[in-house]
């Protein structure tokens, strides 16, 4: 009974000292500093202004959004309208897709779907944090499909891609 309770104080100060020593940790690796808020501007689709680019509408509301919630999920900022503590603003510039492999008839086995982002963060908190880069990925699809069919999930592969990027770019200090 003794050795037990014993067992159980030792296990108690071992778990409370591995949380301890945890405190300041975050596990999606942001650290906000002392930011509060984020905004997220209105990502415009100028991707028919590069040549090989289609115009896909809706493409910059969806992006939009994705941005807003990975940012939300992965943090604990709040997201505002206006004047938030980190801002990120940019605009799409390239929505392409393009034959990847052919077959031994020479016709298209695989198309690739590439989405790039042109993106500017501001922290309002940090002096030097700031950039502006372009962000881009790639989804490979059999040539025998329509964009439309895979179109879904295709914006998902690649959002998820590029706004991890952009989280890793702006927040992640490795």
């Amino acid at each position: 009974m003794v050795r037990s309770k014993r067992y159980i104080l030792l296990l108690s100060i071992f778990v409370g000292t591995l949380f301890q020593g945890c405190g300041v940790y975050n596990f999606t690796g942001g650290d906000v500093g002392t930011a509060k808020t984020f905004t997220v501007t209105y990502f415009q689709n100028y991707a028919s202004q590069s040549p090989g680019s289609t115009f896909d509408p809706g493409l910059d509301r969806e992006y939009t959004l994705s941005l807003q919630d990975l940012i939300l999920n992965q943090t604990s900022l709040d997201l505002v309208s206006s004047n938030g503590d980190l801002l990120y603003e940019g605009e799409i510039v390239e929505y392409r897709v393009s034959p990847m492999s052919a077959t031994a008839e020479q016709r298209a086995a695989q198309n690739r779907l590439t989405i790039s982002v042109n993106v500017r963060f501001f922290n309002k908190t940090k002096e030097g944090a700031e950039f502006e880069r372009k962000f881009s990925f790639f989804y490979d699809y059999p040539a025998t499909s329509q964009l439309a069919s895979v179109r879904d999930e295709a914006h998902q592969v690649i959002f998820e891609r590029i706004n991890q990027d952009i989280f890793n770019e702006s927040l992640a200090d490795w």
